[in-house]
């Protein structure tokens, strides 16, 4: 079954939602994002939740000590990690690296272990970009890697790309929300049908 990701949760109607609909994992930013919490805010939403899914936190370039301490504090199942950090990063908990795809190469992948991450690389954005890109690049990484697709994903074109590609996962953050930091519930109901519509067709 394909892995369905709701990043960017900052309130605890985006986080029932979310799962409420389906969403296998939800993901927390820690992080300069303009969808920043902090790890209290994030636990106060946690600590409401009737089912807990799969939690993700999302870093950039931070340091493994204090990565490790939010990671427990919160008992994250994944970590996220956005920036420059080298193969071997140990905080604790399984990571998942996001590789950005430039100019139509998919950086080397061999260094970092399964669940990776693809999203487009933008020159302004370190975190996520919210912009498509060519995913018929990585076509191959998609039969022997377990990938998630991130980048430009909303529900009007997540259906195509699990039908096409049948990645591991999908990642969706800007796609399914009402405006930053707030989720749109039906885009986020609409974003969950189609993935498992398309996996049902597939």
């Amino acid at each position: 079954m394909i892995r369905i990701k709701i990043c960017g949760i900052c309130d605890l109607e985006s986080a029932r939602f979310a799962v409420e609909a389906g969403a296998d994992m939800i993901g927390f930013h820690f992080c300069n994002s303009d969808r920043r919490v902090s790890p209290e805010d994030a636990k106060a939403i946690l600590d409401e939740l009737m089912v807990r899914p799969k939690i993700v936190g999302v870093f950039i370039d931070e340091y493994p000590g204090e990565v490790r301490r939010i990671a427990d504090f919160l008992d994250l199942d994944l970590l996220q990690l956005h920036g420059s950090e080298p193969p071997g990063f140990e905080a604790g908990r399984p990571v998942m690296k996001v590789l950005k795809v430039r100019d139509g190469q998919v950086p080397g992948t061999d260094d970092w272990p399964d669940p990776i991450m693809l999203d487009s690389w933008a020159a302004d954005q370190r975190g996520g970009t919210g912009r498509t890109w060519d995913w018929e690049v990585a076509r191959p990484l998609f039969a022997s890697r377990s990938v998630f697709i991130a980048g430009g994903l909303e529900p009007g074109n997540v259906g195509k790309v699990v039908s096409e590609f049948k990645p591991y996962g999908v990642d969706v953050s800007s796609g399914v929300e009402a405006r930053v930091r707030v989720k749109d519930p039906e885009k986020v109901r609409s974003f969950i049908r189609a993935v498992r519509l398309a996996e049902a067709l597939a």
